[in-house]
């Protein structure tokens, strides 16, 4: 069901960018242990959000598997023995989902993501993502020219250390006029 047109939320979507991610890189277990509960929110608000009819789209870096899709990126992360399986089990796409891959770290760049945007009528974005001060921050920066209201749940966004995570929402806040709020104020 469509949110509906008097609705705050008729207009938006929710990203999730970068949560279906193996995590194997160096220090990926300092991002995990913040992410993991972060992607439980972030769980909650999704099927709260997708409930109300709105859109959630899956923004994922396709990690250098440039041979493979998406569809293959979740069986990957959410099937095998890598760090990053508690989040991208518990975040697999429903099948109303959407989804754009991305080559580096904004969501914008090189990708259909405005395209798909403009086709379900969105102007307000809600992003949730780890990590906080890189690819969500990349992707508020790009949304923010492009006209785009922002909303952070800052209960549902998480980096490797919580001062990254603190001063990327504060920047968004600051410089890019995002609303930062807890996911449960996301009505």
């Amino acid at each position: 069901m469509p949110a509906s047109r008097s609705s705050p939320l008729a207009n938006a979507a929710l990203l999730l960018i970068d949560v279906i991610n193996d995590m194997a890189f160096e220090e990926s277990a300092a991002l995990v242990k913040h992410a993991l509960p972060a992607a439980k929110r972030l769980d909650r608000l999704r099927r709260r959000l997708a409930a109300a009819g709105v859109p959630v789209i899956y923004v994922n870096d396709n990690f250098g598997n440039w041979q493979s899709d998406f569809k293959e990126q979740v069986q990957r992360c959410a099937g095998s023995a890598c760090p990053g399986r508690p989040i991208a089990s518990l975040l697999v796409p429903e099948k109303n989902d959407y989804f754009v891959l991305k080559p580096k770290h904004s969501g914008f760049h090189c990708t259909s993501l405005e395209v798909l945007l403009a086709h379900l009528g969105v102007t307000t974005l809600i992003l949730g993502e780890f990590a906080a001060d890189i690819c969500v921050l990349y992707t508020a920066n790009d949304a923010y020219m492009r006209d785009y209201s922002l909303v952070i749940p800052r209960d549902c966004v998480a980096s490797e250390t919580e001062e990254e995570r603190r001063e990327a929402l504060q920047h968004m806040k600051k410089r890019l006029g995002a609303r930062v709020c807890l996911s449960s104020a996301i009505r």
